[in-house]
């Protein structure tokens, strides 16, 4: 009889070891979003003490170009990666507690409105990526993919689809590449454009949720607007963010048809599955702040808790964000996405114009 060997269970599965490895990345996040906000306070008072003329940089925007000159220059160690990665967690989280500051009837009025707009943005950007793919010879699921980016939720939407429509990896790498660039580039540009167009905040923060496709960037470049932008940034991009279940079950349905992946027999769990649950946090909140459950007190510190969420948020963004990286995924994606992104920018901003004519935002 052949004798048996126990092999030891790997130390990497030890729930304890594997919170001690976020530490040091976690850490990191949170170092950079401290001397953000410390930078925001200085820099500031010291330029207006010299007489200089220099401009109101925000913390948002300090933890996010500290973050780009790590990643462009010295690159993120490895001992950093994994807590570096769960800056997606504090995005979700803050979200979630933002919902405090958000009475159910706002969320019910602009929400309402939001999803109106973001039906308009689903269908008109998708049905141009299409055909912008199509026009630039791009593979067909590649395609999909950036249609599904652009339309929906970025880096979600894109991994979410691409196994719905059994995408190959590099499909999927192009893609991602693509909205990250574009996601990065539209933190400089859509707070210049809106001070431009001398946007009201809550203009301005709901072309942003609109426009912009990762939930990171779309928060930050609210914030760098203003508060209410990055609320109102939030509230729009969190109502896309829920259509992403029924989107990539079209998708998927599509290329079933095609012959090309496998069929969705439940429909009903496939959506459920692909729901972003953060989503229904951010309504419960809303909700208890709504009948009063929280007093004004802890409403403040909720908000606070937020704030600093979105801080390790945003140093994350400028972490994972690596040019070099990017630019060895090729040009036409990224051309795609580059054309479409701004075809969508001028798009939504019209949708945008049009509802604070008819609904006065």
């Amino acid at each position: 009889m052949a004798s048996s060997v126990a092999i030891p269970q790997s130390r990497t599965d030890n729930p304890v070891l594997q919170f001690a490895r976020l530490i040091p990345g976690i850490a990191l996040l949170g170092a950079i979003g401290y001397v953000g906000k410390l930078l925001e306070k200085n820099v500031g008072a010291y330029a207006k003490a010299h007489h200089w003329t220099f401009p109101n940089i925000e913390y948002v925007l300090w933890a996010i170009l500290i973050g780009l000159a790590i990643s462009n220059t010295v690159g993120v160690p490895a001992i950093f990666r994994a807590g570096v990665a769960t800056y997606e967690f504090w995005l979700k989280a803050g979200i979630v507690l933002l919902g405090a500051r958000f009475l159910l009837g706002d969320v019910a009025k602009l929400g309402g409105l939001s999803l109106g707009l973001v039906a308009l943005e689903i269908g008109g950007a998708t049905l141009f990526m299409l055909w912008l793919g199509r026009a630039f010879g791009l593979r067909p699921k590649l395609t999909s993919l950036l249609a599904v980016g652009s339309a929906v939720c970025g880096v979600s939407a894109i991994i979410a689809t691409q196994g719905a429509i059994e995408a190959d990896e590099e499909d999927s790498s192009f893609a991602i590449a693509a909205i990250l660039a574009l996601g990065a580039l539209s933190l400089f540009t859509f707070p210049l454009i809106g001070h431009w167009l001398h946007l009201s905040d809550h203009a301005y923060g709901l072309w942003a949720g609109l426009a912009v496709d990762n939930t990171a960037e779309a928060t930050a470049a609210g914030a760098l607007y203003s508060d209410a932008a990055g609320k109102l940034a939030v509230l729009a991009k969190t109502t896309r963010n829920a259509m992403i279940g029924f989107v990539v079950l079209a998708y998927a349905i599509y290329w079933a048809s095609q012959g090309q992946a496998k069929t969705i027999t439940n429909k009903a769990k496939f959506v459920w599955d692909k729901f972003p649950k953060f989503v229904l946090g951010f309504l419960l909140i809303s909700i208890l702040a709504t009948v009063h459950f929280f007093n004004k007190d802890q409403i403040t510190a909720i908000a606070n808790l937020s704030r600093w969420a979105f801080l390790l948020t945003f140093a994350g963004v400028g972490l994972r964000t690596n040019f070099r990286e990017m630019k060895k995924q090729g040009l036409r994606p990224f051309a795609v996405g580059a054309i479409g992104e701004v075809v969508i920018a001028i798009f939504t901003l019209g949708l945008v114009f049009a509802a604070d004519k008819i609904f006065g935002l």
